[in-house]
């Protein structure tokens, strides 16, 4: 088994699930409300960790019942949560999550206690635990992941690069393989070039590579000096919260596993399919016998 550090988000989520997502100043009716473990950072240690990874959480939740639950449920996963500091300035992280018929999103967060983490503890956790990767998201002040990313020994740093803020300059240089959509690659690489050479001008700014994910349309990635396309596996979608978490989770515990860029890339998206037909972020995550099912290769 490897071990991966996530330093991330770890979030409630608030999920309605409505026909449409309302505009500004409508209310559409007929929801349907669920409540689900979440949080970009949380959602791919889970998702690391059901691939078959030995994963690490580093973050923070406030001192009250809904850490509690989210901190039993990733330790349910065989998620080590012990670097999980509880905190009592602020609440858990919470996402309100509009979800329509079509699977689409619409999210509102407040951080809470997922601001509140210190890039020293987290520096001194990664320094003990000696991971092999390291993923993180922007969700947790970027501090706490670069200090995590500076701690890390030599292996593999993995950055979803989400969420961007249009116009924002974000440096590539302390990580080795980035994770964006379409839309984050355009911001980021400040151009309307076609995904692969978006692919290819952010990885030069990358110690290794980029990987470009485009939904439906699968992905395009340029690692290691080369160019992958990878085509999206059919799935009908009934909500897209957590797949790119799925797909960082997944696509990392594959490369610390020791496989290639392609069968990583491969279980990547075949994980991104799969949470994309379950409702819910946490929940969503797939399991590697599922994933291997839809990959067909080998987990291990």
């Amino acid at each position: 088994m490897s071990r991966i550090a996530v330093v991330g988000g770890i979030n409630q989520d608030i999920v309605i699930h409505l026909p449409r997502i309302p505009r500004p100043g409508e209310t559409v009716h007929h929801g349907r409300l669920g409540h689900y473990a979440g949080g970009k950072g949380a959602n791919q240690a889970v998702a690391a960790a059901r691939a078959g990874a030995k994963v690490s959480m580093l973050g923070a939740v406030g001192a009250d019942a809904a850490g509690d639950d989210l901190l039993q449920g990733m330790a349910a996963d065989g998620v080590d949560t012990s670097h999980v500091a509880r905190v009592d300035a602020a609440a858990t992280g919470t996402a309100l999550i509009a979800v329509d018929d079509a699977g689409a999103n619409s999210i509102a967060v407040a951080e809470g206690a997922n601001f509140q983490i210190n890039p020293e503890a987290v520096e001194c956790a990664v320094a003990s635990i000696q991971p092999v990767a390291v993923i993180g998201q922007r969700e947790v002040p970027d501090e706490a992941t670069l200090a995590a990313f500076r701690a890390a020994p030599a292996g593999l740093r993995v950055l979803n690069v989400s969420p961007v803020d249009e116009g924002e300059a974000v440096d590539l240089s302390p990580v080795d393989i980035a994770v964006v959509n379409e839309i984050e690659a355009a911001q980021l690489a400040g151009a309307n070039d076609k995904p692969a050479a978006l692919a290819e001008i952010l990885a030069q700014r990358t110690g290794r590579g980029c990987v470009v994910t485009l939904g439906g349309a699968g992905l395009v990635a340029h690692v290691d000096g080369q160019t992958h396309v990878q085509p999206a596996f059919p799935t009908t979608v009934v909500d897209t919260t957590g797949a790119g978490d799925a797909f960082c989770g997944v696509f990392t515990a594959s490369l610390a596993l020791g496989h290639p860029v392609e069968t990583a890339l491969r279980w990547g998206q075949a994980a991104g399919a799969l949470a994309a037909a379950t409702p819910g972020a946490q929940p969503s995550m797939p399991k590697a016998e599922d994933i291997r099912r839809l990959a067909k290769t080998e987990l291990a």
